[in-house]
């Protein structure tokens, strides 16, 4: 598990949680062996890489051309920037690195909201690297992180209902749909997004381990 160190928290603004990519060196299952750290401030340029390049790969048709072809790598530049600045506690940003190579990430802030608890802000696994369980494996991080400091709270996320993959993935690890809600994008496209929500940290981890467990 990651130390807990420089917990952390920022504007959120419901961002959308997909698995998908950045680095496309491509490695056997048996050759990759990750680390977790906390995130710091020297990471926010690789992070911001991987979520832009995410999203230039994933959402086109959904977000805006000219917001994807001129726009989203200067906005997640500063997204990152300013969330690894003086992070508050309430924050946590966990890479999944292999031999210093990002493979992915994970960003949550905890007791974020009243009645859903931890927001699970953003989820990205290098497309080179899917289907070998990082996604899960930050997603546990999270989650012990999340009974480490916020026990009693529950965790959520919100995925676009475009993005069937992700959605198929949460709900066989637990998840369920609590609702739909539509929001404006920083692109100015509405986009509709479910929200997949848990009752607590430990249901989470006993998803995921379900999920390990029956496949």
């Amino acid at each position: 598990m990651a130390k807990y160190v420089n917990g952390m928290f920022p504007f959120t603004g419901g961002k959308s949680v997909v698995l998908t990519l950045y680095e496309k060196t491509i490695c056997s299952d048996k050759d990759l062996k990750m680390d977790f750290k906390v995130a710091n401030y020297c990471d926010f340029e690789r992070i911001s890489q991987l979520h832009a390049n995410s999203l230039k790969s994933h959402y086109g048709g959904i977000l805006s051309e000219q917001y994807l072809t001129h726009e989203v790598s200067a906005e997640k530049l500063l997204l990152w920037q300013t969330r690894l600045t003086n992070p508050p506690f309430s924050q946590h940003i966990v890479l999944a690195e292999e031999g210093g190579l990002l493979l992915g990430f994970i960003c949550a802030f905890g007791n974020h909201d009243f009645e859903l608890g931890t927001f699970i802000d953003s989820l990205y696994v290098d497309d080179a690297f899917q289907n070998r369980g990082i996604g899960s494996k930050l997603l546990k991080e999270i989650a012990q992180w999340q009974q480490h400091y916020f026990s009693d709270r529950g965790l959520y996320l919100q995925v676009s209902e475009s993005n069937t993959e992700a959605i198929e993935f949460y709900l066989h690890i637990g998840g369920r749909v609590a609702e739909s809600r539509q929001r404006e994008d920083l692109s100015g496209e509405i986009v509709v997004e479910k929200v997949m929500t848990w009752q607590n940290a430990q249901a989470l981890l006993d998803g995921l381990e379900l999920a390990l467990v029956h496949g």
